[in-house]
């Protein structure tokens, strides 16, 4: 299994609008790519902003490329997230799982 991990960042004044995104939006894409395992978003306040990460389970770096093209470093930014956010990332990383408990 891969996991790839991304970060945006948002003001405090606007942590609802990229979750909102990603429920509506992001969620429902992924789920119809063959490969896709899962997701997670988390986020960490601090007194100005909010930072989300983004983490993506992926069945293989094959599936991480159908969904993200030839060059899987590179990070998939919907429209509605660049909107929802104040910066983000431009590149991912990608983890293999060598072991996970539950």
């Amino acid at each position: 299994m891969i996991i790839r991990e991304w970060r945006g960042r948002a003001a405090r004044s606007q942590t609802a609008e990229y979750p909102t995104h990603f429920r509506t939006n992001v969620v429902p894409e992924l789920r119809n790519i063959p490969g896709f395992l899962g997701a997670t978003l988390s986020k960490r306040e601090d007194s100005e902003r909010v930072e989300f990460v983004v983490l993506t389970r992926w069945k293989s770096m094959e599936a991480v490329r159908a969904f993200a093209g030839a060059d899987p470093d590179r990070a998939v930014v919907e429209p509605g997230a660049v909107a929802a956010l104040s910066d983000y990332d431009h590149t991912v990383r990608h983890y293999e799982v060598i072991e996970s408990v539950e």
